[in-house]
């Protein structure tokens, strides 16, 4: 069913037209991304799909009821409530709900409710309704869920007190998600949800996402969360929105064969124009052939003649070239501690070798000391144990996620320029146009550009330096996809080497052939790019539960203390068990009645009614539907007996 749908929407900014004839939809349960350049209009017209502006041109409907809910970009949430009070809000019906469940519950334990015989079978069956109304809305698990949901977002059971406004933007981003997450809308609409978020954390919410009840439509420069959470894509222009039925990857691949289909057809009809153009031009003045002539431009007039493929003319396109060649080794880090304070270091020992030709990524959660670590390769901080070493003829370039290579008086062209002050003008300003700034933006001070520019101008730099080493600290921080996209290019082609800090799983598992996994404890090696970490991941946990499970236990007398502490961790386990299997059930159960419904909907179409052969069909599915569903109420209400058992 369709709950939301755009059909030829249009934005206009001060008479010119940002956008126009924009269609899409969003079903019931869709995973829908939208990807475009940047500047096209994204942000402004998941705007216009969430209500919150009305389009200059077309119109957005949504399904009778649909509740939607829009995340804004880098939005963090403002409250003076604890972390979760402010949770608590979302659940208010239920938790008045509970407090008449346990108002009736001390009527009905009033020993003289009983002497009004009529009196106490309606509170009993009104016990019974609200109860069932209770268990229906996730009343004996909202609490559950909202531990869970934090936690997710890296919010431990420590943080609950803590008032939302002494968080960082950082912290606020995240519980505005999480809180959008926990009102459960049939629609959500997310711009740039992934900001914000660890590595760990991005995997928690693809997979919280994946099992999401309602429709998401989102917007991500995060080509890895885009790949495992969308399945359908809207590519935006200016013009239209093309859908593509896949994830990013299929996206690509698609366009890619559409483009080189569109270019097959538009060569194939110029050769035709051509071969036409020139039998006219040849044939026109003979006497002989001149009604063929006539016939063959009469035929060029009527030709619908295709438009030439547009090209990636507003791309970033550049190279990064090595002056001279490194020898074989080309880092030695050995034994390395790294930090700020010997008391209190951030990782260590460390131990890796970079070869001529690798391309290795670290990785670590933050403030495990990436970023530390390279400062001390290059050293700007001293190690607090152990060295690094560089091999030979080894030249290296550095990317500063922090940007403080860059002068923020200069002019962009100043900024190239006195780098470079034998190069001519007009080389300086065709390196800065491959890096997209035009003649207004080179006189610009770099303290004026934004994120992406600056980023794009640090890029610049280093390409014009042609190094052979390259360190780069999270270099896609502020690019666009497509920018991201030709960075992977320009570097998987570059024949030197790379060391580089990336919490960007897609640029990592396109470009790494080496991981260096960064804990407290030092360093772990992995030969391979992300998929390949993910795989020995799984691999060595699944390993140590196996250790676990087999290994012995000594028996010891427990104290009457830890028996009891025992005990409540078994309670605390059947009860999160059973909490569970209840909500399985209920979810089997409205799976079950969406299936019936659409069978007895089916009955009811008049092709049906006078076929009796698709009624028997139809009516034998219906019947086992309902046996299921029977099957299911049983199970339903012994697991929520058993659970309120357990909540007594």
């Amino acid at each position: 069913m369709i709950i939301l749908q755009a059909q030829n929407v249009g934005r206009t900014f001060s008479g010119n037209d940002l956008f126009t004839g924009i269609s899409l939809e969003a079903q019931t349960g869709a995973r829908v991304g939208l990807v475009g350049p940047n500047g096209i209009g994204k942000t402004t017209l998941l705007e216009i799909l969430a209500g919150l502006h009305a389009p200059d041109g077309g119109q957005v409907t949504t399904g009778k009821n649909v509740s939607i809910g829009y995340l804004a970009q880098d939005s963090g949430l403002d409250s003076q409530r604890t972390i979760f009070d402010e949770m608590l809000t979302i659940f208010a019906p239920l938790i008045a709900m509970e407090k008449r469940m346990h108002d009736m519950e001390r009527q009905i334990a009033d020993p003289t409710a009983a002497d009004d015989p009529a009196a106490y079978e309606k509170l009993l069956a009104q016990y019974d309704q609200i109860q069932h109304d209770f268990a229906d809305q996730n009343g004996y698990g909202y609490r559950a869920e909202i531990r869970s949901v934090l936690a997710g977002f890296n919010f431990p059971e420590a943080t609950f007190d803590m008032p939302i406004h002494t968080l960082s933007g950082g912290e606020r981003s995240r519980l505005a998600l999480a809180k959008l997450l926990l009102e459960k809308h049939d629609l959500i609409i997310l711009d740039e949800p992934t900001n914000h978020l660890d590595i760990d954390t991005l995997a928690w919410l693809e997979g919280y996402l994946k099992g999401y009840a309602g429709a998401v439509l989102t917007v991500s420069h995060d080509q890895y969360f885009l790949d495992h959470v969308v399945t359908e894509l809207y590519e935006l222009t200016a013009g239209r929105a093309v859908h593509y039925t896949t994830n990013y990857s299929g996206y690509l691949k698609r366009k890619a064969e559409n483009k080189a289909l569109e270019w097959k057809a538009y060569e194939k009809q110029q050769e035709e124009i051509h071969k036409l153009e020139d039998f006219v031009a040849k044939n026109i003045v003979r006497a002989s052939s001149t009604k063929q002539a006539q016939a063959r431009r009469k035929q060029l007039e009527k030709m619908v003649r295709l438009p030439k493929p547009a090209g990636d003319d507003k791309s970033v396109h550049f190279r990064f070239t090595p002056d001279t060649t490194s020898g074989n080794e080309v880092l030695q880090v050995t034994a390395a501690t790294v930090g700020y304070e010997v008391a209190a270091p951030m990782a260590g020992p460390i131990d890796f070798q970079v070869n001529k030709g690798d391309r290795v990524a670290i990785i670590g959660q933050n403030g495990v000391g990436k970023s530390t670590l390279l400062k001390s390769v290059l050293g700007q901080i001293p190690f607090l144990a152990g060295r690094s070493r560089f091999g030979t003829n080894v030249t290296v370039g550095y990317y500063d996620q922090d940007q403080h290579q860059l002068h923020w008086n200069k002019t962009v062209l100043a900024e190239i320029w006195d780098d470079h002050p034998t190069m001519p003008e007009k080389d300086v300003r065709a390196a800065l146009a491959a890096f997209l700034f035009d003649a207004e933006d080179v006189t610009k001070t770099v303290a004026d550009l934004s994120g992406g520019q600056k980023a794009r101008l640090e890029l610049t730099k280093l390409a014009l330096k042609h190094d052979n080493f390259l360190i780069l600290d999270e270099p896609t921080n502020h690019l666009d996809i497509n920018s991201k996209e030709v960075l992977e290019n320009a570097l998987a082609d570059f024949t030197g080497t790379v060391l580089f800090v990336s919490h960007d799983r897609y640029f990592i598992n396109e470009l790494a052939t080496t991981i260096v996994d960064l804990t407290p404890d030092g360093s772990h090696l992995y030969l391979g790019n992300w998929d390949y970490y993910q795989e020995k991941l799984a691999e060595t946990q699944a390993l140590e539960a196996e250790k676990a499970a087999d290994a012995p236990t000594e028996a010891v007398a427990p104290t009457a203390a830890a028996v009891d502490y025992q005990q409540s961790k078994q309670d605390a386990r059947e009860r999160r068990k059973r909490e569970r299997q209840v909500a399985d059930i209920e979810t089997q159960l409205t799976e079950l009645a969406d299936q019936t419904q659409a069978v007895q909907e089916q009955m009811t179409a008049p092709a049906v009614l006078s076929d009796y052969v698709e009624m028997q069909k139809l009516q034998t599915q219906l019947d086992a539907l309902t046996a299921q569903t029977a099957e299911l109420e049983s199970q339903w209400e012994e697991a929520s007996l058993a659970l309120e058992e357990l909540s007594d």
